[in-house]
């Protein structure tokens, strides 16, 4: 009895022993992060594929977003290099795209598309010394491959507040790029929600066009909202097309990505843009000081990622009023656009009064498949 326990405290101080070696010895194991850097800023290289020209709304706002990180550093062009219109259906494209800017020795590689996520992840395995940072998906090696996205809803809601006091039929368009999609059902909701803030008898009409790019069917699904008696047009795609039909029908829109005022004088009334520069800059200066780590970033409002373009000449009296007093709760922390009591189309509630929706739910869950109580779609 008295051999058996001793075997056993000595077995148990062997393998104590043993753990404090290998924690000593696999820092890794204690869960230090692995970090990329430093890099003197003249040595620096910076890539970016884009699904877009820097010219369309999407792609335009990341462009916008590195020029703006590049003048921060004050970097040279050759330090910041763009592969645009990089087809994210293509897995060969995409590919070949990011081992051009390896190649050329950029440090880290952006991409600012859903569909590239798959190659990055896959070229951070075989590049362990490149860091690839990723837009609008969800993955993240560990190592040298993150994600970065924004919380758009916030830029939404605020816009919806535009829309709902505008309208006079209580109808409110939505073009909108891709059913069963996280970001674009929780675009529409959230416009929803600010609708229905200042406005409760407004109802939001949603097409779908299957594609974030399609001018002619973007303008084709304004139109068949148009003709529902919609008098104010909002749109998740990234052309002007659908604030362009919104002014020849003499009626009024809320764009996406950039004041589209210009393309509509008439009729638009704003928009939810993004500051891609902030997650840019914060990332490449973590470069530059050697302190990178796979951190995935989605940031909204309060970081200075998210906001609405100037409200124009069009919108209704009261509205910068309304905007402000929706924007100043976001910036407090004390709430956030998904805070319950909250129910679908059908009259179900999803979220109890209260109860705010998790990140997971907005970007992946509840979010990719709901409709909210006063949105249609058609």
């Amino acid at each position: 009895m008295f051999n058996s326990a001793k075997r056993i405290r000595i077995s148990l101080s062997l393998i104590l022993a043993l753990l404090l070696t290998l924690s000593l010895a696999l820092p890794a194991l204690a869960g230090e992060a692995e970090t990329y850097g430093p890099v003197a800023s003249e040595d620096l290289k910076v890539g970016l594929i884009l699904i877009g020209s820097k010219d369309d709304g999407f792609s335009g706002a990341h462009y916008r977003g590195m020029e703006e990180m590049k003048q921060h550093f004050g970097l040279k062009d050759e330090q910041v290099l763009y592969k645009f219109e990089v087809n994210d259906k293509d897995p060969a494209a995409t590919e070949s795209a990011l081992r051009e800017l390896v190649d050329v020795g950029c440090q880290i590689v952006f991409g600012n598309s859903w569909g590239y996520m798959n190659t990055m992840e896959e070229l951070a395995d075989e590049y362990p010394e490149v860091v690839f940072s990723h837009c609008s998906g969800y993955k993240n090696n560990g190592r040298n491959f993150n994600n970065y996205f924004g919380r758009i809803y916030q830029g939404r809601y605020l816009s919806g507040i535009a829309a709902g006091l505008k309208t006079q039929s209580n109808k409110i368009g939505y073009v909108a790029a891709w059913d069963e999609n996280a970001e674009v059902n929780g675009g529409i909701n959230a416009f929803a929600l600010g609708v229905q803030s200042v406005n409760p008898e407004a109802v939001v009409y949603v097409k779908y066009i299957s594609s974030w790019y399609d001018p002619t069917l973007e303008k084709q699904a304004a139109v068949a909202l148009l003709t529902l008696d919609c008098d104010v047009i909002a749109q998740h795609v990234d052309t002007t097309m659908p604030q362009i039909a919104a002014e020849e029908a003499g009626k009024f829109g809320v764009g996406y990505n950039a004041d589209m005022t210009v393309a509509a004088p008439n009729a638009h009334l704003t928009a939810p843009i993004w500051n891609w520069s902030v997650i840019y800059i914060d990332q490449v200066q973590k470069i530059l000081d050697g302190k990178w780590t796979a951190e995935n970033y989605y940031w909204g409002m309060p970081e200075g990622l998210i906001d609405i373009s100037p409200l124009s000449g069009n919108v209704a009296e009261g509205t910068a009023e309304k905007i402000e007093e929706a924007r100043a709760l976001i910036l407090s922390g004390s709430w956030d656009v998904f805070t319950g009591p909250l129910y679908n189309n059908q009259g179900e509630q999803v979220l109890a009064e209260g109860e705010t929706l998790s990140d997971a739910d907005i970007t992946s869950g509840l979010m990719t498949n709901l409709h909210i109580q006063g949105v249609e779609v058609k």
